[in-house]
Formats: C-alpha cells, sequence, structure tokens
C-alpha cells in the first residue's frame, strides 16, 4: 500500500527516526511526534531526503494525558486519516530499585505503560472508524525477563506488553484493525548515553548489538503483512535468554547479575543522573548510537 499517513511517536531518535526513514524511503506521509522541537527538525529533514511525500512535526509529550489526544487530532488535521502508528517513546533507568529515586523510577514507567494507555485510547478509535489501521507497539527484551539494576526498565515494558497484548484481544472484533508488537533486543541507539542512570558507571548495549534499521525493517513488514498475535522479535540471542528465564531460573538468576556487570555496564565511573527521563537532550539525539554493531 503506497501513500499511507504513518505517526511515529518517538521519532526524533533511534529506532522511531530509523522507522520514520524507512516508511518515507516508500513514499509513505510520515507525521513525527516528540518532545523536541530541535531533534524533530532533524528528522524531518533526514524523512525529507530519504524520499517521504510529505513530512510533518508535532511537538508533545504522550507522558502528558493529554497529548496522545492533540498529536492524533493534529495528525487527523494535516491529513485526514491515519494508516500506521509507530509507537517508540521511550525513556531508560539504570539503578537497583531500592536505590533509585521514586520520581524518577515512577516517570519510566508511566512513559512507556501511561503513554500507551493514552495513544491507543486516543487513535485506536479513529482506526475503527477507518475501518483499517495497523497499531505497532516497540516493547523489549526486558518486557519478557528481569535483569538487576533495571527494575524500572523492566516493569515499564511487563506493563506495555500487557496493555498491547490486551489491545491484541480486544480488537479481535474489527478485522481491519491491528495490533502488533516489536521485541528488540541490544540496539545501536543514543538511549544507553540518554538514560537515567544510578549505577555509578556508565552503560552500553550488550552484544550482540544490531542497528536500529533491522528493527525499523520488521516494523514496514509488520504494516505491510501484520501479524496480530505475535510478538516480533529481533534480535538473535532474544528467544534463548527468554528461554532461560522462564524454564531455568535459578541458573539464570545466578547469571543474571555478574553477565549484567560485565556486559552491560562499562568500566568509565559516572555520577548520578536522571538523563533524559523529565527533559530531552535534542543534541543527543539521532538515529544512531557510537557502538558498533554486528553485521
Amino acid at each position: 500500500m503506497i501513500g499511507r499517513v504513518v505517526l511515529v511517536v518517538g521519532g526524533s531518535s533511534g529506532i522511531g527516526l530509523a522507522s520514520a526513514k524507512a516508511f518515507a524511503c516508500r513514499g509513505d506521509d510520515v507525521v513525527l511526534a516528540s518532545r523536541s522541537r530541535e531533534a524533530l527538525d532533524a528528522a524531518q529533514k533526514a524523512c525529507r531526503e530519504a524520499g517521504s511525500g510529505a513530512v510533518d512535526v508535532i511537538v508533545d509529550d504522550i507522558a502528558d494525558p493529554a497529548g496522545a489526544g492533540r498529536v492524533v487530532a493534529r495528525t487527523l488535521d494535516l491529513h485526514g486519516r491515519v494508516d500506521v502508528v509507530v509507537h517508540t517513546a521511550t525513556v531508560m533507568g539504570y539503578g537497583a530499585v531500592e536505590t533509585m529515586p521514586a520520581e524518577v523510577f515512577t516517570e519510566v514507567v508511566d512513559t512507556a505503560i501511561h503513554g500507551t494507555l493514552h495513544l491507543a485510547q486516543a487513535v485506536l478509535p479513529v482506526m475503527r472508524r477507518q475501518h483499517r489501521g495497523v497499531f505497532i507497539g516497540v516493547n523489549s527484551l526486558l518486557g519478557s525477563i528481569t535483569v538487576p539494576q533495571m527494575g524500572a526498565y523492566s516493569t515499564a515494558k511487563w506493563g506495555q506488553r500487557a496493555i498491547l497484548r490486551t489491545l491484541q484481544q480486544e480488537t479481535r472484533d474489527e478485522r481491519g484493525v491491528q495490533v502488533c508488537i516489536v521485541s528488540p533486543g541490544s540496539i545501536n541507539t543514543p538511549v544507553y548515553d540518554q538514560a537515567a542512570n544510578y549505577t555509578g558507571r556508565a552503560a552500553r548495549p550488550p552484544v550482540p548489538v544490531l542497528s536500529p534499521d533491522r528493527v525499523a525493517a520488521a516494523i514496514v513488514r509488520l504494516a505491510d503483512r501484520p501479524r496480530r498475535h505475535v510478538s516480533v522479535p529481533v534480535g538473535p540471542a532474544n528467544p534463548g535468554i527468554i528461554t532461560g528465564f522462564r524454564c531455568l531460573p535459578s541458573l539464570y538468576d545466578r547469571l543474571v547479575g555478574p553477565l549484567f556487570r560485565l556486559a552491560a555496564l562499562t568500566s568509565k565511573t559516572m555520577p548520578p543522573t536522571p538523563g533524559n527521563v523529565f527533559k530531552p537532550f535534542a543534541a543527543g539525539e539521532g538515529t544512531y548510537g557510537r557502538w558498533p554493531v554486528k553485521r
């Protein structure tokens, strides 16, 4: 289907921007929503260069209960419909549950869970009226497992996955409306450098690190051929890690802490920081992070 209207929430950076450019290459009209005007301007330029028919930007925050409604309303004002929604907006936090500031933990969780709730409540009624539409939620490997020092993000992604799976069940009555889940593992985006961090050490994505373009390709495939009931894992290690978490919990728990410290934290020390949890850092946003990827 050519000439779709694609709304990408969280489209100024990482997987969201990679997805927006992938849809732009197809000639789709793209609407980018994010908290950062400066980062959105750069993303808009990148999508235009990729070949999009039209690229519009909306500065808003879906963590605001009214934000998603404003984003969807503006998209309808601009285009009259919305065919695909890609929801990638998220913030990440590192730190033990006992010691992470409660307000940081809460904001990480709220951005994923309430952001998904607000967006679904704003856009799914529109898709029902249209009798068509694809809602793609970008979840995470950490929506299926837990890891020490990442309790806030795991809580956020487990809750988000519960909402998305329930929406898959609740939209079965409207055959033209599809809800899909993409679950990446370790992806080379700026999120690791922008995350809240209370571990004392800088974070990095564990190997193998994959390109956000790989996730974007999976998202475009889902928009073309939706898979209603199946989470689409992106990352070769995901199935084995999930199996270990579910079937060998004692062994998993014994190994996950040391492996996390080895693979996900660097030797560089750093002071506690809330990162971009409460406000965006436009200068640090972009499609790619600074990590080598698996080819």
